[in-house]
């Protein structure tokens, strides 16, 4: 097996998504056109989309890491919408596409444009949720697109097999895929509810952090083999255990948690970085089989299904966001109404991603009968340049339309005053909980520890109140922020005192790697709001 393809590809683009942090271009678009241009350069190997690579060995750990930075509780406040984005119109838009695509395309049947329209349904917001970050949307739009792209997955896999089922002559009903589209969608759930418990049971009373993050990494393909083995909806049972363990992750202990945020990081780039690169290395492999479709026709096609799926998803957007705050009372006294504005940008962001690509690969070469699979390179094709127009014209163009729009931006005046409160309550709950520890003469400590543990406290409770007032006026830079510059000063001082030691044999190797964790440890809670 030849590996160095494949240590090019992830290091590549780990070095393009890198350097796309430098410039106002999301790492997703830049990576995507890189890819296009490296696939015709000479020497370049063919890199193929295998979809039994990607959706059980890459798609879990992006749900996983995804649910689990997510706010289960967020979510909740916003399930009605997110239900209408992730299932309502996944559903609408295999539908609209497909009866669109039968009508565009003379002789293409019914059955196969059903499945390019679920393979061309989910968007992906992962790059919309990264610029909604950049820009500062509010915390609901962001919230929302970030439950939709976690659950919209699942919908669009299994409209994709009941569509599939149907077109190569499984004689699958209208009744037969409603009742696989529950079965998957229940299952999927079910399966979820029944391992998170017992999963964070294990997390929480493994003692060794590198065990603990080792069944980490192992989550969510349990979560999701299990589910597909009964054939149920993997994609929702990862969802569902990421969220009930991330929110419960304040119970696994302080070494856990710093190792999982490092490594689950590490993971996410990667994998996003290379699943955005396989795109745009995918061009000769679908150019190659075109066909009869080649030139004019086929983009007239990819035109066409591009402007298709936008207008779709608006069409969606518009009265599923607007229409049930004006229909039910219910509705406007448990939820603030989006604005038109709002509606707008969520409308826009439906940019497409690597799953499309991944169900499109795995559409299999012929039908039941041994006959070819109708146009499935077609479908191939227009999938790949819609995913490209979607990630070019609507990435590149989110960040200004959010401008231009002028959204009301977080309110971080108002969210580090909430932090102050949350932190000046915690402080009090351990002074008096310290006061009590220190009366009894088994706590006994010198006056200088004790001291130094008050001085802790107050430094923590301080530290957000600082952040609300004055700057000085040579540097720009907070009480608080000059003060973790000069504590990372001294901490930099002190690392170079160890490593001279260390280099004139006064203390070994495995000395200096203990008193540098330590200061590791202090600096990152001194930079903590600023990671």
């Amino acid at each position: 097996m030849n590996v160095l393809p494949l240590l090019l590809l992830v290091a590549g683009s780990a070095a393009v998504a890198g350097a796309a942090r430098r410039t106002p271009v999301p790492a997703p678009l830049l990576l995507v056109a890189v890819g296009l241009v490296v696939s015709y350069l000479p020497g370049v190997p063919a890199y193929t989309l295998d979809p039994e690579i990607v959706l059980p060995l890459v798609l879990p750990p992006l749900l996983y890491t995804a649910a689990t930075d997510s706010s289960y509780l967020d979510l909740r406040a916003q399930l009605r919408p997110v239900a209408l984005l992730s299932v309502g119109y996944v559903l609408f838009a295999t539908l609209v596409m497909g009866w669109a695509v039968y009508l565009l395309v003379p002789g293409m049947p019914l059955t196969a444009a059903l499945v390019l329209g679920a393979v061309v349904a989910p968007p992906d917001a992962v790059a919309a949720t990264a610029v909604a970050r950049r820009v500062g949307l509010p915390s609901r739009i962001t919230t929302i697109l970030q439950g939709e792209s976690l659950v919209n997955d699942a919908t669009a896999i299994t409209a994709y097999r009941v569509a599939l089922a149907a077109a190569v002559g499984e004689g699958a009903s209208w009744t037969a895929g409603v009742k696989e589209f529950l079965l998957a969608a229940v299952g999927g759930v079910v399966v979820g509810l029944l391992l998170m418990v017992p999963i964070h049971w294990l997390r929480t009373h493994l003692n060794e952090a590198l065990l603990q993050n080792t069944l980490s990494l192992l989550i969510p393909f349990v979560a999701y083999g299990a589910a597909e083995w009964v054939h149920a909806s993997g994609v929702l049972a990862v969802v569902v255990v990421a969220l009930y363990l991330g929110y419960h992750n304040w119970q696994v202990d302080f070494a856990t948690r710093l190792q999982e945020e490092a490594v689950w990081k590490m993971v996410a780039f990667v994998l996003e970085s290379s699943v955005f690169a396989l795109i745009g290395l995918q061009l000769p492999v679908v150019l190659k089989g075109l066909g009869r479709y080649e030139g004019t026709r086929a983009a007239w096609y990819a035109v066409a299904v591009f402007l298709a799926i936008v207008v779709t998803r608006f069409l969606w957007v518009y009265p599923a966001t607007l229409l049930p705050a004006r229909l039910s009372r219910r509705v406007r006294e448990r939820e603030e109404a989006l604005t038109g504005r709002a509606a707008f940008v969520i409308g826009w962001a439906g940019m497409r991603g690597v799953v499309s690509l991944a169900i499109a690969f795995s559409i299999p070469k012929t039908l039941h009968d041994g006959s070819p699979f109708p146009d499935r390179n077609l479908i191939l094709f227009l999938t790949f340049t819609t995913v490209i127009g979607t990630l070019v014209v609507q990435g590149l163009t989110l960040p200004p339309l959010i401008r231009l729009l002028r959204l009301p931006g977080r309110d971080s005046q108002a969210e580090t005053l909430a932090e102050a409160n949350a932190q000046a309550q915690a402080s009090r709950a351990a002074e008096q909980r310290l006061d009590e520890l220190l009366d009894d003469e088994g706590n006994a400590l010198p006056p200088p520890l004790a001291d130094r543990l008050r001085h802790v406290l107050e430094r923590r409770r301080n530290a957000v109140w600082e952040r609300l007032g004055s700057v000085n006026p040579v540097t720009g830079e907070t009480a608080d922020d000059t003060y973790r510059r000069l504590s990372r000063e001294m901490i930099g001082a002190e690392r170079e005192v160890f490593v001279r030691l260390r280099n004139h044999r006064y203390i070994d190797d495995e000395m200096l790697r203990t008193l540098l964790r330590r200061l590791d440890l202090e600096e990152a809670a001194a930079y903590r709001e600023t990671a």
